[in-house]
């Protein structure tokens, strides 16, 4: 374990941020496997905005790749084009 008063609260600052990292990531799966799930254009239109932005959100704090979260959205928006 460190033994330095920086190293120490560097340690408790990044178990915080995996943390919030962690449950950020999740939260938009889980969103992005919603949306894949519904099956009314209607609810998905009103979804879709919502999902891209949690996704722009982790791509922009580099929790994902930029161009992940592009593929996610434009496959994303693709469903919900097909939908009727």
């Amino acid at each position: 374990m460190a033994n330095h008063k920086s190293s120490l609260k560097r340690v408790r600052q990044t178990e915080t941020r995996n943390e919030r990292n962690r449950y950020q990531h999740k939260t938009a799966r889980n969103a992005v496997r919603d949306l894949r799930a519904t099956s009314s254009k209607k609810d998905a239109e009103k979804l879709l905005p919502e999902v891209s932005s949690m996704l722009d959100k982790l791509a922009k704090r580099n929790i994902i790749h930029k161009n992940k979260a592009s593929n996610l959205k434009s496959s994303l928006k693709r469903h919900v084009n097909t939908l009727k």
